[in-house]
């Protein structure tokens, strides 16, 4: 795809990166184990969610994002953790209009 990067959106671009973070946390299985969720939030989520050092809440974290129960976060599931993430962190970045 390095041709068609040089003509998408910023948007587009944003979509690319989640992509491939999500990729480098989970190699070529496509899917994250728990210390690969931990690692990926811990150094590219960081400014938005705290890092995770307790055990008990990257379980309830994971449990909840394993909608499919299979003890993996596919792509998917991980997508739910940007909407979620991006939804709260929303207001910080509104242009101040007054």
């Amino acid at each position: 795809m390095k041709t068609a990067e040089d003509n998408i959106s910023e948007l587009e671009k944003g979509m690319v990166s989640i992509i491939q973070i999500f990729h480098k946390y989970s190699g070529h299985k496509c899917t994250l184990k728990k210390a690969e969720l931990r690692d990926l939030i811990n150094n590219e989520m960081s400014t938005f969610i705290k890092k995770i050092q307790e055990n008990e809440t990257l379980d309830e974290l994971f449990s909840d994002l394993d909608q499919n129960g299979d003890l993996e976060i596919d792509f998917k599931e991980f997508i739910a953790l940007i909407a979620m993430v991006t939804s709260a962190c929303e207001e910080l970045f509104v242009p101040d209009n007054s």
